[in-house]
């Protein structure tokens, strides 16, 4: 298993960044000049209301989406020049995504779910690996419908980090969940941040959940209006909603 690496410069570097979408001659201006940077390594919480921009910045820095404008560069790559081809190794190779529904498939087991991916990564971490840096070894062989909620978000969780990813992208990854197995799963994601080494950006609705953050930035009318850092971070169960 890879282990953190030392932090070096930035993982994301996001200059003027705007999306605009259009419906017929209604404009809706989702991110406005949105500048932002992320270390490697860094756990940044992101906070802010429906609609403040979040879900659609992080879907452009996790190459699922295109800017409307600026420049969003992956260490030295530039993902807002990139083709599709491009952005489809990007996501393959360099990011993990867990959102807030968990898109197991039902037929597989925990295990088999986790083998997806690692079978089209290219330095992927034993399948028993990933389960038991998220506390499910022992329930590897089971199905989803077998599972909790929060069990089913942590095979998610271990799912996309089986690859190794460099950049781990959360949405609402405990929107779904009581606060006892939210906890569960924040602890499984700071975990993995610790071990893996991955720069974490989390997209919360809970403004709790930014005492487990190194650095916690706030969304509003599709800018960033404000950001701040903890001087020592919270374990999930320090954190209560």
């Amino acid at each position: 298993m890879r282990g953190p690496p030392a932090r070096t410069g930035p993982v994301f570097r996001v200059k003027a960044l705007s999306k605009t979408y259009r419906s017929g001659l209604l404009e809706v201006h989702a991110l406005r000049c949105v500048d932002f940077e992320a270390a490697q390594g860094e756990f940044v919480v992101i906070l802010g209301p429906s609609g403040s921009g979040k879900s659609t910045f992080l879907n452009i820095v996790g190459g699922l989406d295109r800017a409307s404008s600026g420049e969003v560069w992956f260490k030295d790559h530039q993902l807002t020049a990139a083709s599709e081809a491009e952005l489809t190794r990007y996501r393959r190779d360099h990011v993990g995504f867990v959102f807030q529904f968990y898109n197991l498939v039902p037929s597989l087991t925990a295990r088999e779910n986790v083998q997806l991916v690692t079978e089209i990564a290219h330095n992927p971490m034993p399948v028993d690996d990933a389960l038991a840096l998220v506390g499910l070894s022992e329930r590897r062989d089971h199905f989803p419908a077998q599972l909790s909620g929060g069990e089913q978000q942590r095979v998610a969780i271990a799912r996309a980090i089986a690859k190794q990813p460099e950049v781990l992208l959360c949405d609402e990854p405990t929107g779904a969940l009581d606060s006892r197995t939210g906890i569960r799963v924040l602890e499984a994601l700071t975990e993995v941040n610790r071990a893996v080494g991955a720069t974490t950006l989390v997209i919360t609705h809970n403004a709790a959940i930014r005492d487990i953050a190194d650095r916690v930035v706030r969304f509003a009318d599709g800018r960033i209006a404000e950001e701040s850092r903890n001087a020592a971070r919270k374990t999930p169960a320090e954190v209560s909603w």
